[in-house]
């Protein structure tokens, strides 16, 4: 499976932006899907995860009600929409895919379960 992330710009404080990973697979569809964030001098985080059918999602709680995790199986495609950016936002956004099926939170923000990553999109948000 290879991830091209792509939508990143730059977005005054309140803003929004959308965010979407191109998967190339036949097999897209079954994977848990996820995006992480990298802020300079900060480690690797968890944002958001969309488990294959598309019913569960995860989020971390600072981006809880701004954030929305989606996923269209039919364009091989994963989706981040951002709202009510914040400065503490910024930062280096990554989309993940595992094989793996979860059923509760307790793994699926593990970056170490994730098999497939994409090179990342910046996203900056200015106050």
């Amino acid at each position: 499976v290879q991830l091209q992330a792509s939508g990143g710009g730059v977005v005054q404080a309140g803003g929004s932006l959308r965010l979407s990973c191109a998967a190339s697979g036949r097999t897209f569809s079954s994977y848990t899907m996820a995006w992480f964030r990298q802020a300079p001098g900060k480690e690797r985080e968890f944002v958001a995860a969309i488990i294959s059918g598309g019913i569960l999602t995860y989020y971390t709680d600072s981006v809880k009600g701004r954030f929305t995790i989606s996923r269209d199986n039919a364009k091989n495609t994963m989706y981040l929409q951002m709202n009510s950016l914040k400065p503490e936002d910024a930062a280096v956004y990554y989309c993940a895919a595992t094989p793996r099926t979860y059923y509760s939170g307790a793994y699926v923000g593990r970056n170490t379960e994730y098999t497939y990553w994409g090179q990342g999109t910046l996203v900056t948000v200015s106050s």
